[in-house]
């Protein structure tokens, strides 16, 4: 890798002497006729010791010999015009007074003043710059024989830094050759000397004639359906190509050159996305105390992230995994080193503990995201479900209740409605929890070894809500990676039916639009994301496949293996008749009050389902949820997907 030549700054400083001597000398050279000059010898003389005295010591003051000058910018040129201007005011000023105090320079010419200033402007910033240009020159001349050939997708914003951080930094060897941009106002204009030459739909013969060896997508907020397209042109001539990260990704972030990746599946199912009232967010969290369950999950993650960026005066960070919850605060550490983290390990079944927990932190806003989430894992571990997901929510809310949390949200999923396994069942309940005590007076009891921990509620309107959503890209142990680690092996790729589809959304954009639906509630909503098109996972499969340079059923095979316990073909987001309301953001719907625990004496039920976990009553468990459910089929699943239990290919 090629660097830029390193100019060191003692020898700026001696160039700057030199200049400032000249700059004086031109000022009174172009002032004066010729035959004048030796006349006012003196003057020069004294104005050029004045002016090194003063404007060293200001350059330096204003930092002009602590920067590497081969990377300047327009920052830089303002840097330098205040530098000098205040350097050149201070010299007049002096100038000035010598002349009206002592009349020791007769006759001397104040317009000198002004034509040194700009000469020093002219001279003082033009050796900077000349220094960056003879570096890139140099740099270029290094590198013209091993860079490779490089199109950037997108001439906005990022597509202009990505271009300049390229043409200041060899250390990509990529060499950007020209635009492509569908903006016909931009056509045939530079950006940092590179044209745009084309269209998006130009560069298949874009690639062929510039001889390009890599394509660059530049375009943050590019759907999914451009990035495949893109990537297909791509696969087809055999060159790779890179993104940035898509705009969820970016939120809080810097877009440069250091974040392009090698396009994968997230970017292929992205969609355009829509930022609205992101201020109402900002007002729900800041200067907040809040609380995430879960924290050390791949949701609750970057539910930390978001929120941090909303500068909240307290971030808990709640989990049963201690090496999870570590890495999360590690990194909050660094990039927020003023944010006060609290880390907390505890288990939410736990209920004397998570009361501790909320006496002692007295958060004002809770993101419930803590859950046991594999479907076939829970099929055959239904105690460990229902302990977590029910007991460990009614936990969770309880504590909440008796310090008297502001909001309240339940991050739960599509397999909820209409639930055929054990998982979904035990969301379902999590969510008629949360519900009930948004609008229900309740004093619930809580038996923790051998002794009751009472809540007392107060008869008041809590904003508790849930968020409902499909399936997440890239969270640890979902399809994604397993996907990966079949095609690595050499395959096969095992699927479950080849009519199998889901919900897919990235995991910054699921919690972008979780936080925008917190910034909503009232107290009593379910939110429904707009999750898109269901995607069908054989699609998803060749789509990975292609994208690690391999063909499908060519180079890796795909196998079937069976519907599972507990799964369906498709999954809904709703139940089929329940209305479904707009929100002030197009891609956050609110359905009507969950009437299903209307006429259900829900502490009751609960605490029926405590106890037939205490004795491990598994059949009993399973009658129980598909009584206290509408719609659900859990029995019926059970029996069908016996054989197929523990293959978890999807």
């Amino acid at each position: 890798m090629s660097r830029p030549p390193h100019i060191r700054n003692r020898f700026v400083l001696i160039g700057d002497i030199a200049l400032i001597i000249v700059s004086v000398l031109g000022s009174f050279a172009l002032r004066l006729n010729v035959e004048e000059l030796p006349f006012y010898f003196p003057a020069v003389v004294l104005m050029s010791v004045v002016a090194l005295i003063i404007k060293i010591p200001v350059y330096f003051f204003f930092g002009l010999y602590r920067r590497l000058w081969i990377y300047a910018s327009t920052g830089e040129l303002r840097l330098i015009t205040v530098a000098v201007t205040s350097a050149s005011v201070l010299v007049s000023g002096v100038m000035l007074l010598l002349i009206s105090a002592g009349r020791v320079l007769p006759g001397m010419p104040r317009s000198a003043l002004g034509i040194d200033w700009l000469l020093s402007l002219v001279l003082i910033g033009g050796s900077r710059f000349a220094l960056r240009i003879l570096a890139e020159q140099s740099m270029s001349a290094r590198s013209s024989g091993k860079s490779k050939r490089a199109i950037i997708i997108g001439a906005g914003d990022a597509g202009a830094l990505v271009v300049r951080e390229l043409q200041k930094s060899s250390q990509l060897n990529l060499v950007p050759v020209g635009f492509l941009d569908d903006d016909p106002a931009k056509q045939k204009h530079s950006i940092h000397g590179v044209t745009v030459i084309g269209t998006v739909n130009d560069l298949s013969s874009a690639i062929d004639l510039h001889r390009v060896d890599e394509v660059i997508i530049a375009i943050p907020s590019a759907p999914g359906q451009l990035v495949r397209a893109i990537n297909d042109v791509c696969r087809v001539k055999g060159i790779p190509s890179r993104t940035m990260p898509g705009i969820y990704e970016l939120i809080g972030g810097k877009v440069s050159v250091n974040r392009l990746r090698e396009v994968d599946i997230t970017d292929l199912l992205r969609r355009e996305p829509v930022r609205v009232n992101d201020e109402a967010v900002g007002a729900a969290l800041e200067g907040k105390r809040v609380l995430v369950t879960g924290a050390g999950g791949s949701i609750g993650r970057e539910l930390c992230r978001q929120i941090a960026r909303r500068n909240p005066s307290e971030l808990i960070l709640l989990g049963h995994g201690e090496n999870s919850i570590f890495e999360i605060l590690l990194e909050l550490n660094q990039d927020y080193p003023t944010l006060s983290l609290s880390p907390v390990i505890a288990d939410i079944r736990n209920a004397e503990r998570l009361a501790q927990i909320f006496a002692q932190h007295q958060p004002q806003v809770v993101f419930h995201a803590a859950a046991h989430k594999h479907v076939p894992l829970m099929e055959v571990n239904i105690v460990e479900a229902v302990t977590n997901n029910v007991i460990g929510t009614r936990n969770v809310v309880q504590a909440a209740l008796s310090q008297n949390v502001e909001r309240f949200v339940l991050i739960s999923t599509d397999k909820a409605v209409r639930p055929s396994s054990i998982y979904g069942a035990t969301k379902r309940l999590a969510e008629m929890i949360v519900l009930n005590a948004s609008t229900h007076v309740n004093t619930y009891t809580s038996k923790h070894e051998a002794r009751d921990t009472q809540y007392e509620v107060r008869n008041t309107q809590h904003a508790f809500s849930v968020v409902r959503f499909g399936n997440v890209l890239g969270s640890r142990g979902s399809i994604i990676p397993i996907f990966k680690n079949q095609i690595a092996g050499g395959g096969p790729v095992t699927i479950t039916h080849p009519e199998m589809y889901r919900f897919f959304m990235t995991i910054p954009e699921a919690v972008y639009l979780v936080l925008q639906a917190a910034s909503m509630e009232n107290g009593g909503e379910t939110f429904v994301l707009n999750m898109g098109e269901p995607v069908r996972i054989l699609d998803l499969a060749e789509d990975l496949i292609r994208l690690s340079g391999l063909e499908p059923h060519r180079d890796i095979e795909i196998s079937y293996t069976g519907i599972r316990a507990g799964e369906k073909l498709t999954e809904e987001l709703w139940d089929e008749g329940t209305p479904l309301a707009k929100t002030l953001h197009p891609d956050i719907f609110r359905l009507d009050a969950d009437a299903s625990s209307a006429d259900l004496n829900l502490p009751r039920a609960i605490e029926r389902l405590s106890s037939l976990s205490h004795s491990n009553d598994t059949d009993a468990i399973i009658t129980l949820l598909d009584e206290l459910i509408p719609n659900s089929s859990i029995s019926e699943s059970k029996v069908k997907g016996q054989k197929s239990l523990l293959t978890f290919d999807l």
